[in-house]
Formats: structure tokens, sequence, C-alpha cells
């Protein structure tokens, strides 16, 4: 296929640079502009970009003119890092102009008509974007990606919730630096310390859990109903999001079966063939001491929820831990793959 002309909104930051990675050589996508802030449009990537990522930006790249935030761009569809506040005014001119928009910001994920989605988990909620143009005027479109917390803790909770139907859980999680963006944190605040607050987490867990596991009629989006109760911590690691969960169902499985539900999962079937998607979104772990960060974040490079620490729970039923790549599942490449169900979809030609 040709491939279709990508532009990445915020392609200096880290997440911007995670899209750069993450697109060179893609099958479907050719990243044919780059934008930033005010201060970095007209410099060349080489000159606006701090890389901070492993490796090299890819050298066709570092030579192209960094574009000013304005929908003029060479680009069918957009991949979005800006931080919330400027997403919120920026990303609907794009969608207005006529491109599709798959956004990792927060900025539009609680609005009933913008698809929150990963789509081995709700990849069927896309169809939101017919009603979502309908409604706007818009000629182009928005989808969103869910918090990485949100991600790693929705991931193995769906097939969960499809199998047994869960009715309350808890999640606590350990969220690593780089979820904090670049420059990050000070290192006298993370060295030898864990912080049990990082602004609008919880909330994001709590809201974006119901709307992915919840379902879309032909007009309307429906949140799950079970109880949720979350706790966010930022702990002294690199990348990789730990989700420790405490899961109640309406039907209690044993051990054995949560895990043969984990492990035999593969989500819609809309998901199965793009490019990005792992074989199996979910790897489940049977060592004591696994999930790890360090050890488990990098599987299948970076795109799927590692498992483990299956068992019993003495206040709900189960309880189980979850590990994702936040930068690469979390982030970029679970915006990269929303891109690629539309594209399936026939959403984007």
């Amino acid at each position: 296929m040709t491939k279709i002309p990508v532009a990445i909104l915020g392609a200096t930051g880290i997440v911007g640079q995670r899209f750069v990675q993450l697109l060179q050589n893609h099958p479907w996508f050719e990243i044919t502009a780059l934008v930033a802030s005010e201060r970095s449009a007209g410099r060349t990537y080489r000159e606006a970009c701090n890389w901070v990522l492993e490796g090299d930006p890819p050298d066709e790249l570092l030579d192209q003119i960094v574009q000013p935030l304005k929908p003029d761009l060479p680009a069918r569809l957009v991949f979005s890092a800006l931080p919330s506040p400027i997403a919120r005014e920026a990303e609907p001119l794009f969608a207005e102009a006529g491109y599709a928009v798959c956004s990792n910001a927060s900025a539009f994920r609680k609005d009933p008509d913008v698809p929150v989605i990963i789509p081995e988990v709700n990849g069927d909620h896309i169809k939101m974007v017919e009603w979502q143009t309908a409604k706007r005027g818009w000629k182009g479109l928005i989808v969103t990606s869910p918090n990485c917390t949100t991600t790693g803790a929705v991931m193995p909770l769906k097939p969960l919730d499809q199998a047994f139907n869960i009715t309350r859980f808890f999640a606590t999680s350990i969220q690593a630096i780089s979820g904090a963006g670049y420059p990050g944190l000070a290192f006298i605040d993370m060295s030898d310390n864990l912080i049990p607050y990082i602004n609008g987490e919880e909330e994001k867990i709590e809201t974006e859990s119901l709307l992915l596991l919840g379902k879309v009629t032909a007009q309307e989006r429906i949140p799950a109903s079970m109880k949720i109760s979350a706790q966010a911590n930022r702990g002294p690691i690199q990348h990789g999001h730990t989700v420790c969960l405490s899961i109640e169902f309406e039907k209690k499985p044993s051990v054995e079966e949560a895990i043969e539900v984990l492990k035999n999962y593969r989500g819609p079937e809309i998901a199965w063939d793009l490019p990005s998607a792992p074989p199996r979104p979910i790897i489940v772990r049977s060592e004591p001491d696994r999930p790890q960060p360090r050890r488990d974040r990098d599987t299948q490079n970076g795109m799927v929820a590692t498992v483990g620490r299956v068992r019993p729970c003495p206040i709900f039923d189960l309880k189980l831990v979850s590990v994702i790549h936040n930068a690469i599942r979390g982030a970029a490449g679970g915006s990269v793959l929303n891109a690629e169900l539309l594209v399936s979809g026939g959403y984007i030609s």
C-alpha cells in the first residue's frame, strides 16, 4: 500500500520522540511533518530536539524543518503528544480541517462522542467517530488513548470481566519517572523514595476504566457499572508502570480459571492483524517474583501487559500484578495502534 503521510504534534518532547521512534519504517505510515512550539518551529529537528531516548533519531528526519502548530500540514493523520491544555485548543482545529487525530492527551477523553480506545479491549468503540463527525460537523476526527496506568490495569481486567463479571476492584500503582515527562522529577525527590501522589492519576484510572470496560450503542457510550478505588504512586523506576489489582467478581473464578482466560485472550478480531499488535496482548508469568518493570516492560516490543502473581485475595476474590511499558504501550504505541485500527476500519485511506 502507499504509505499514509502523518504528522507528529509535540515532536520534540519525550512522547513525541517515541512516536518518531515507533513510526520509523512503519509499513503503513510515513512521517511527513514534525510540529512543535513556536520556540522550535523554523529550526531543523536536529537543532530543536534534545533526543533523550535510547539510540539516535532517524537520519532522514534530522534536517526536516519543524513546523508551527497550524492545520496546514502535508499529512492526513496526526499523532498528538501535546500537553492537554494545548491539545484542548489545537486538536479540534485539526479535526475540523479534515485530519484524523490520534491523541495521547487527556483533553477529550471524557467527551461523550470521543472514543477512548485500546483496540484489544474495546476496538468496537471506533464506530463512535461516525456520530462524532456527524454531531460536530468535522471533516476529520479525534480518537484518544487512555492514561498509561489505566492501560496497564484494564488490559488484564477486560478478559476477566468478560468471563466472570467484575463488580469491584482496587488498584495501586507504582509509576515510572518517565511518566512525568522530561526533565521529570528531581533526583533528590526520587532517590531512595516513593511519592504517594500524582496529580489527576487516580481520577483517570477510576473514570477511564469504566469507559473502556463499558459498551457503545448506536448513539451512546455507556460506562461499566463496577466500583473502582485507585491509589497512584511515583517510584524510582525509569520506564514501566506496575499496577497491583484486587478484584471481586459476580462469578468467582479459581486461580487456574483466571490464568487460562488471561493466557488465551486475544481481544476483538478487528485488532488481530494490526501491524503493531502483539500476537497476544497479555503475557502471564508463573514465577513468584514477576512481573518486574526492568525485566518485562520491553516484552513484544513493549506492546503487551505482563501479568503475574495471580492468587486468591482474602478481601475480594483474586489479586494480581500487571506491568506495561508506559511510554510505548501506555502512550505512543497505543496511539499508533489506534491509528492502525482507523485504517483497518476504513476511516483513513
